[in-house]
């Protein structure tokens, strides 16, 4: 396995790996050196294959499955991380979400909360746990929300999920500020247009307008966002906590008019 080991040693729970960024997230730390436990909820044969690569490449890796919309699975997860690793979580990722379109006016409260506990409840709940656990350890640890550039740049359709990004950003800031004594880290990363299979077909105006608004002509792709993760919970950024680091081609620093 050719690694740069900047994950040396570390064992890291990624909640949504089955697939798209969960799925980079999971390989990148894993090519890093962790040992990866890869959550799903449903799709046990995507997590499986994700787990089978990571061991394929002499790392180690198993499959756990929760519904994260459950507070005691959120619980009970983050401490079957820990058991398959011998007690110990050193870094979690809340990729974990979900991204209806639904237009405000119209919006069910039922829909709103579907999103909320998908996006934020779980976030809060997989945090404590863990937060639980590395606070009991000599190095402490560290946390990472998947959040969006929707966090403060809301789209139309999206008022559910842009306000969840956004209450997810200030979690880890909050986070960070109650965990910090205890050696744990908490930061976000909120991604932009990121590139999945049907995308252009489904979507061709807007992947247009990305392109051209982009100051690197491009979508992101899983690894960009892999990559941001596995520096903040690498020994690189062990200064770094409270923090929202944008991964979106620059789109955020053009004007928005």
């Amino acid at each position: 396995m050719n690694t740069a080991g900047l994950l040396d040693g570390q064992v890291a729970l990624v909640t949504g790996a089955s697939g798209g960024i969960g799925r980079g997230i999971a390989l990148r730390f894993a090519e890093e050196g962790a040992a990866v436990a890869v959550h799903c909820r449903t799709a046990v044969a995507a997590a499986g294959d994700v787990a089978d690569r990571i061991r394929a490449s002499g790392g180690r890796a198993v499959v756990l499955r929760a519904d994260l919309t459950d507070e005691d699975a959120c619980h009970r997860l983050v401490h079957e991380a820990a058991d398959w690793a011998g007690g110990r979580l050193t870094a979690l990722v809340n990729n974990a979400g979900i991204q209806p379109v639904a237009d405000l006016p119209g919006m069910t409260a039922a829909e709103w909360h579907t999103v909320i506990h998908t996006n934020l409840s779980s976030v809060f709940a997989c945090t404590q746990a863990a937060a639980g656990l590395m606070r009991a350890q000599d190095d402490g640890g560290s946390i990472t929300h998947i959040a969006s550039i929707e966090a403060h740049a809301p789209a139309s359709g999206h008022a559910h999920y842009s306000t969840a990004k956004a209450a997810v950003v200030m979690h880890a800031r909050a986070a960070a500020l109650e965990y910090g004594p205890h050696g744990i880290r908490v930061n976000t990363v909120s991604p932009g247009l990121i590139a999945r299979e049907g995308l252009e077909e489904a979507w061709p105006e807007g992947v247009r307008r990305w392109r051209q608004a982009a100051p690197t002509g491009r979508l992101g792709r899983p690894e960009d966002v892999a990559d941001a993760c596995v520096f903040l919970a690498s020994r690189l950024a062990s200064w770094v906590t409270g923090h929202d680091l944008v991964v979106d081609g620059g789109v955020s620093a053009g004007a928005g008019w």
